[in-house]
């Protein structure tokens, strides 16, 4: 438990985070450019929440020995990991309802800033909510992403509390 407690001091699992962030955000990319499949609105929020990840892997890694730096990198994670999970739960909600009116998927992100207009390539949706166009051992991609998301909060909750335990700080 030491051992699980001490990587967040460590710089390789905070790049760790990262690289696997990366790598999803390029694996996203994939599967809109090359398999032509369109995001929508709440798959764009989950890409955002996965960049979310990226960030705090990146902030983690800068100099993970400052504790004001591993905490923001702590509670970027705990946030990107957390609304993630939420947003695929509801994006497979919206995927599985039988009620038309019961969810709606808007047609623009509602970012404090125009990021579907400044990098329209990542950020714009011009896929529909409710479409299920791709499935893999007969989960969807937002069933796949809550997954995703579950074991990234999974990992972060671990690693907190054996910090907390073990170190009796974050």
């Amino acid at each position: 438990m030491n051992w699980l407690a001490d990587l967040a001091d460590k710089r390789t699992p905070w790049v760790l985070l990262a690289l696997i962030a990366l790598i999803f955000e390029v694996t996203a990319l994939f599967f809109q450019y090359q398999m032509g499949l369109e995001p929508c609105i709440m798959c764009i929020y989950q890409r955002t929440a996965m960049l979310g990840l990226l960030i705090a892997g990146v902030i983690g890694a800068i100099n993970p020995s400052n504790m004001v730096i591993r905490i923001t990198a702590f509670a970027s994670w705990a946030i990107a990991s957390f609304w993630g999970f939420l947003l695929a739960r509801e994006h497979i909600n919206m995927q599985t309802t039988t009620d038309p009116f019961a969810f709606s998927c808007e047609f623009e992100p509602n970012f404090p800033v125009p990021l579907h207009e400044w990098l329209p390539h990542f950020f714009a949706a011009t896929g529909d909510c409710g479409n299920i166009d791709w499935q893999f051992l007969g989960l969807s991609m937002p069933a796949w992403m809550e997954v995703i998301f579950g074991l990234f909060s999974l990992v972060l909750i671990v690693v907190m509390v054996s910090r907390l335990i073990i170190k009796k700080r974050l």
